[in-house]
């Protein structure tokens, strides 16, 4: 029982530290909605897109296969660096999106059904896509190392979590879009935060692997 609530604290962290800024492009997303482009465009190209930035990172889990699992928590360091260069970067991104209109036509029609497989071909929905995939390069260099080193039963909790996260992120977006005092704050204060989680996930994957009892050795060899 400890152990799933490790990898469920652990997934959930993860997933908030790396969707911080996802979550301020869902807003904009969602304060451009008309007629063209639907809340469904960007729900199925969220998820879309967040599948793809699954399936780049699923090469640490099956490497975590085949490397002993203390060597495989020296890829923290891969959070902790990102963490770090977020802390001491003085430039402040700016995240760009062109409002999402073009001439497809809207189907009127109430079936759900169609309407979601219709959203699945819709170009909305591609480029919602497209941007999460983009806007993923953080989420990629964290995921690895929080892949590597686990079993397939901890993966597939993990998998489960982060896709429940993603209607979750999806959800609080679209009700922070009609909060504008939240969302400032959110963007203001919430990328601060964001570098000092990662550098504590990336030393949590360190101590979680056993990568410290493998490393004081070495360094009282070398001392």
């Amino acid at each position: 029982m400890n152990k799933i609530i490790s990898i469920l604290t652990e997934s959930i962290i993860a997933f908030a530290a790396t969707n911080i800024d996802d979550i301020l492009i869902l807003l904009l997303f969602f304060s451009e909605i008309n007629t063209y482009f639907r809340r469904r465009h960007i729900f199925v190209g969220q998820y879309l897109g967040f599948t793809l930035i699954i399936i780049a990172s699923l090469p640490g889990f099956f490497g975590g296969l085949v490397v002993p699992r203390a060597w495989i928590g020296l890829l923290g360091i891969l959070p902790i660096a990102i963490g770090i260069k977020q802390l001491f970067s003085q430039e402040t991104e700016k995240v760009e999106i062109q409002a999402v209109t073009s001439d497809f036509t809207s189907s009127r029609n109430t079936n759900s059904l169609l309407s979601f497989f219709s959203s699945l071909i819709s170009p909305q929905t591609y480029k919602v896509a497209a941007i999460t995939f983009a806007n993923g390069g953080d989420n990629i260099g964290i995921y690895i190392p929080l892949f590597a080193g686990i079993n397939f039963n901890s993966l597939l909790i993990t998998l489960a979590v982060f896709f429940i996260m993603v209607g979750v992120w999806c959800v609080v977006a679209y009700l922070l879009a009609r909060q504008v005092t939240i969302a400032s704050l959110l963007s203001r204060y919430g990328g601060a935060i964001v570098p000092f989680v990662l550098i504590a996930l990336g030393f949590y994957i360190m101590y979680e692997r056993g990568t410290f009892s493998l490393l004081i050795p070495i360094l009282r060899k070398a001392a």
